[in-house]
């Protein structure tokens, strides 16, 4: 019990040095209704530990982790479909697979070499350049059929939670891949994390 009450007010601090992080636009109030099945989205269940590689990238890149901006769910097109695929495609083939050292997990954004999160990362910052909305793009932490640990960019849109992931150019929703998740960023403040 004492546990849970540290880590509660681990949490809460977190949340309360990113200023108001869970106080969205107004215009996120107006979100389109959902085209896809509530199954095509990630369900986030309690709080957990963002993992400890994370919280290092945060404090290096502090305004990669700043609270969400922008609409938590964006409406698909055919023209941001095209821009997803495109940028997952692009990163996917530019950056070398290339492992971190055991016991050295480095995560980072904008790499020539790199492991999963750094391929996830790199996607997501370059999303946020191309103008997507920061709340609609999480990374997630899984295991792969294989059980080896993974990490992907989750993009929230109509169409449901769709995956970017370094081992295929191809983006599917969430419940489509061979992953079995473990938890995910809060879209409202990247440093909070959920199981799922």
């Amino acid at each position: 019990m004492l546990a849970k009450t540290v880590l509660a007010a681990l949490l809460i601090s977190s949340a309360l040095s990113v200023g108001s992080a869970f106080a969205g636009p107004a215009a996120g109030l107006a979100r389109p209704l959902r085209s896809a099945p509530p199954s095509q989205f990630i369900t986030a269940t309690k709080f957990t530990l963002a993992p400890f590689a994370f919280v290092r990238f945060c404090k290096d890149n502090s305004g990669s982790c700043d609270a969400g901006r922008g609409d938590a769910e964006v409406s698909m097109t055919p023209a941001l479909r095209a821009e997803l695929l495109r940028i997952n495609s692009t990163v996917n083939r530019t950056i070398i697979a290339q492992n971190d050292d055991d016991g050295d997990d480095v995560w980072a954004q904008d790499v020539t070499s790199g492991d999963c999160e750094d391929f996830a990362l790199t996607k997501r910052h370059q999303l946020i350049k191309a103008g997507w909305p920061t709340r609609s793009l999480r990374i997630a932490v899984a295991k792969t059929r294989a059980g080896e640990g993974h990490a992907v960019l989750v993009v929230r849109t109509s169409e449901g939670d769709l995956v970017l992931d370094n081992r295929t150019s191809a983006v599917r929703t969430w419940n489509q891949t061979d992953l079995k998740w473990i938890k995910i960023q809060s879209g409202d403040n990247p440093r909070l994390w959920y199981d799922i």
